[in-house]
């Protein structure tokens, strides 16, 4: 029987939408950013050929981590909390975020970060 209240926790946790720490962003995560546009430079950036990309022809990189379930990540690089501003500054400017990091300075202007976030924002 001790094993009840701890169903009763689980359950109560889960009936409350408990995200596990998770971040959940709401549909529209980024404002100005198109999914569509972000694939695009997604896919001009080559940033496939380090990470696998779902959705992207090709992005079946491994040298920087998979790119799967992206929205639903915690943090940004083991650093930022996930959050649409923390992730353009992390696309726009990596060392900035993780000094020697092994993701380059891609040369994203604002509105390409932008778009780029809410690509990977639809990662769920």
């Amino acid at each position: 029987m001790a094993a009840l209240p701890g169903c009763a926790l689980a359950f109560a946790l889960l009936a409350a939408g408990c995200r596990g720490g998770r971040y959940a962003p709401s549909e529209q995560v980024v404002p100005g950013g198109s999914p569509e546009r972000g694939a695009q430079v997604i896919a001009r950036y080559d940033c496939g050929s380090c990470h696998f990309i779902p959705g992207i022809a090709g992005a079946g990189g491994m040298v920087g981590p998979p790119l799967l379930w992206f929205a639903r990540r915690t943090f940004i690089a083991g650093e930022l909390p996930n959050t649409p501003a923390n992730l353009i500054r992390w696309v726009r400017d990596p060392p900035s975020v993780e000094p020697g990091t092994a993701m380059p300075v891609l040369g994203l202007d604002e509105q390409q970060a932008r778009d780029v976030a809410a690509y990977l924002y639809t990662l769920r």
